[in-house]
């Protein structure tokens, strides 16, 4: 690749890393308080955690539209758009708080899943103009924009949860003012826009082509997988926390700590990908979400909540990032738009069916907090043997099937 060729993708890197920061110290934010202001405003406890729902629904929904308005008009414009989503989820669900009402506070967390959906194609722009040997460290190191992200966010939880009479309040206000702020960093980013297709350009596979190419198929798989176990888990801990005898700064601490877990791999999962292989680091990823669940299972002291949280973050950083790396390599320039938008709607989908179902496992199967928490870390089960099924499926199969 040509030297101004690695300029502008380390141009594109600094803003993504910086927009990974600043617009993604929402997402610990609204995980922390999400459950805990559904569980006061919800009339029954199993809807805890709908507004989490709410938010991986809209994203999922968003998701395929969101990559579509990126392929015509460029990332640009689509990064725009999830930052003016992000903003008025947060005035709807502010609005949500102060009448107390449940179903405007859904409201406004449906608009946030507009942000998020955006959020997760921070990824896929890094590799845009990155060179093939440089794209999986540009994927990791946006992730690893995260790392600052993890500790301003659930600080913020901390100095502004009960800033107003009515909590968590000034977070959502804090929300909007990150929404309003970070939208402008996107005007420095320089991706170029797609090239309108022509009557002799390629118009690459079809979606079901793209999902039956075992490569794509276990990608998806396994990011799906990943991120949908990681949320199961992640929005059931501070219900389980504050259930289990401690406070919410001790949930948000759990919190703060997972997430850092999330990103700090990020420094070093780009070269571990380059040379053990992709499909090694998702094998790996797999595992160690295992062992989080065995930690969590273990007990509900402190300690167990801490390391299990690690454990899970670092779980997802190999998962997700090496499953994003995979795909990423795996589909034609012209089939970008329609095989990302496709990928999030699938992840999402499966993210969304976790949110759900986290709050009814925590607060409906079991008469104590511990047997909540228990059955939620059981569920992870079937769900790891599927993709690491899928994964050994792949690697047995001779390469030119494979691709």
């Amino acid at each position: 690749m040509q030297t101004e060729d690695h300029s502008r993708a380390r141009r594109n890197l600094a803003v993504l890393i910086a927009a990974q920061a600043l617009l993604g110290a929402q997402l610990p934010m609204i995980f922390i308080i999400g459950g805990l202001a559904g569980q006061s405003l919800a009339s029954n406890p199993c809807f805890a955690t709908l507004p989490i729902t709410m938010i991986v629904l809209g994203s999922m929904l968003s998701a395929t539209p969101i990559s579509a308005l990126m392929q015509r008009f460029g990332r640009r414009a689509g990064f725009a758009l999830g930052a003016v989503g992000g903003a008025l989820g947060g005035v709807v669900g502010a609005y949500g708080l102060y009448v107390a009402s449940f179903p405007i506070f859904l409201a406004g967390s449906f608009l946030t899943g507009v942000y998020m959906s955006a959020h997760g194609f921070y990824r896929f722009a890094a590799a845009d103009t990155a060179s093939e040997t440089f794209r999986p460290k540009a994927i990791s190191y946006v992730m690893a924009g995260g790392l600052l992200a993890a500790i301003v966010g659930p600080q913020l939880v901390k100095l502004t949860a009960d800033a107003y009479v009515i909590p968590f309040l000034g977070t959502y206000m804090a929300i909007i003012a990150i929404n309003l702020c970070g939208a402008f960093l996107f005007a420095f980013l320089d991706i170029p826009k797609p090239v309108p297709p022509s009557v002799d350009t390629p118009r690459g596979r079809s979606r079901w082509e793209l999902l039956t190419t075992p490569r794509i198929a276990v990608a998806v798989i396994c990011a799906t997988v990943s991120y949908a176990l990681m949320n199961l888990v992640m929005t059931s801990t501070p219900l389980a926390v504050v259930g289990c005898g401690f406070d919410k700064a001790d949930a948000a601490d759990v919190v703060t700590f997972h997430v850092l877990a999330m990103y700090v791999p990020s420094f070093f999962t780009g070269h571990l990908i380059a040379r053990f292989g992709v499909e090694r680091i998702v094998g790996i990823g797999l595992v160690i979400l295992g062992l989080a669940g065995l930690v969590a299972l273990s007990g509900v002291d402190l300690a167990n909540f801490f390391a299990a949280l690690i454990l899970l973050g670092i779980g997802w950083n190999f998962g997700f990032i090496g499953a994003t790396a995979m795909l990423a390599g795996a589909h034609a320039p012209e089939e970008r738009g329609r095989m990302q938008g496709l990928n999030d709607l699938l992840v999402f989908g499966g993210v969304t069916l976790a949110s759900f179902s986290s709050g009814g496992l925590m607060n409906c199967s079991g008469g104590t907090a511990q047997e909540g928490w228990n059955a939620v870390n059981m569920a992870m089960i079937p769900f790891l043997v599927l993709a690491g099924g899928a994964l050994i499926w792949l690697v047995m199969r001779p390469k030119a099937q494979t691709a």
